[in-house]
């Protein structure tokens, strides 16, 4: 076909389109968190406008049957009632992407919230994607510094890990976040904070991740009274962005904070179109949304997105449902304790209860036997921590157990690190070198 023909094709369907008879349906019901509308032609993932025009709602189709659809509101629905207009818009949700976004806020539906102006996208793509080819990935087998000591030396992350960051609330799970982004050497970081109080965002994005973060930043926020289906897109806008950028070849920090809070919109979700409620109230889709979304994350054929995901453990349950499924899709966890917590131990990680699945393939065969020695001697501290506790303990015993009590110090001091102390993994190395030489053990 002659470029001219294609020209006079593509404006004669725009024509069409133009002239064909608009469809309105209208709204059947409004329960709770759910919108029945009948009469449009529509998919699971379309978008629909409901109201009159110049007061319109916007809602996606998370259910159908054969004569209605069932939607979920992007907005409140206050003035909502049976009888009101409703159109297909014909699209899906899409998300901005390109540098232009680097050091902007942006709601949960990707619009700029950070008062300045417009955004300077390359473009609008859907938020929906699949997942990276399982046999086109590359491995991963390069570290990433997050400027954490603890992290760098002891569960070492490479470039394109999912890794969790499990705590119950208040134990610092965000300001080890705020931390990872100042001292991260990724050169482009993407944001997520789901559910979060309104009141700590500007706190996070002022104090915490600071202007030299912001700027090489994109975040994505979704406050606790945003409708639940905001909170859940939310997640997988901030990861669109991310894959963005990776498939540019970059190479991504993708923090989201929390995964809890994503499982839960979900969980409000299913349960408002009908799934029945499973494990401790969550409805299976839960689950299988929680895979889709990590699974999103990780290395392409060019560039990584480097997952870190928190999960706010229910009453410090570390066994509850979705703690327990998002241990086993991620590549590792980072386990942060509530006792070093409130012994103003920061950051309050539990070495030994975590792990990165990953560690073994990105470190040298040195530093493995630095992270090794120290994991023993910290173990070994543990196991006598009882009759340490009743002085029952003979110095001679253990070895081990006689390098820790002795070098107590210089390892608390070695896993300790200030909120705004930015160490490189090189230095890390070198300290965790030095403190393995002052233990005496092999």
């Amino acid at each position: 076909m002659t470029p001219a023909r294609a020209a006079r094709t593509d404006r004669w369907e725009r024509a069409l389109a133009a002239a064909r008879p608009e469809r309105i349906g209208s709204v059947r019901t409004v329960v709770g968190l759910s919108i029945e509308v009948a009469g449009v032609d529509c998919a699971v993932g379309g978008l629909v406008e409901i109201g009159e025009p110049g007061d319109t709602v916007l809602a996606e189709v998370v259910a159908t049957t054969r004569d209605a659809a069932r939607c979920m509101p992007l907005a409140a629905v206050h003035g909502l009632r049976a009888g009101t207009p409703a159109r297909a818009l014909g699209r899906a949700m899409t998300a901005p992407v390109g540098r232009g976004l680097l050091g902007r806020v942006l709601d949960g539906l990707g619009r700029p919230i950070d008062g300045k102006g417009p955004l300077r996208a390359a473009g609008q793509v859907p938020v929906d994607a699949s997942a990276p080819n399982a046999l086109t990935r590359r491995r991963v087998d390069t570290p990433l510094s997050l400027g954490v000591r603890a992290m760098d030396t002891l569960t070492t992350v490479g470039r394109g890990q999912r890794m969790g960051l499990f705590a119950g609330s208040g134990v610092g799970k965000s300001s080890l976040l705020s931390m990872i982004a100042r001292g991260t050497d990724a050169e482009l970081t993407v944001i997520a904070l789901v559910g979060e109080r309104g009141r700590e965002v500007r706190e996070f994005l002022e104090d915490d991740l600071g202007p030299a973060g912001l700027a090489r930043s994109v975040v994505v926020v979704a406050t606790s009274d945003e409708p639940a289906l905001v909170r859940l897109r939310s997640a997988f806008l901030a990861t669109r962005i991310a894959e963005s950028f990776r498939d540019q070849g970059g190479d991504v920090v993708l923090m989201m904070d929390s995964l809890t809070r994503v499982a839960m919109a979900q969980r409000e979700i299913g349960l408002s179109v009908g799934e029945p409620p499973a494990t401790r109230g969550y409805p299976p889709s839960t689950f299988s949304v929680l895979a889709q979304l990590l699974e999103r994350a990780g290395t392409g054929e060019s560039g990584s997105v480097t997952g870190l995901y928190t999960v706010l453990v229910d009453g410090d349950d570390h066994n509850e449902p979705i703690a327990d499924a998002a241990r086993s899709i991620l590549d590792g966890h980072v386990v942060l304790d509530r006792k070093l917590a409130v012994a103003g131990h920061f950051p309050s990680i539990d070495a030994l209860g975590s792990i990165s699945r990953v560690a073994s393939r990105v470190t040298t065969d040195e530093q493995k036997r630095l992270a090794t020695v120290l994991r023993r001697v910290m173990a070994a501290r543990r196991q006598a921590q009882d009759l340490i506790d009743v002085g029952a303990y003979a110095a001679g015993t253990n070895p081990l157990v006689d390098a820790a009590v002795a070098h107590a110090d210089h390892i608390d001091h070695f896993l300790r690190q200030g909120m705004t102390e930015q160490v490189p993994a090189t230095d890390s190395w070198q300290r965790l070198g030095a403190l393995v030489a002052r233990l005496g053990v092999a």
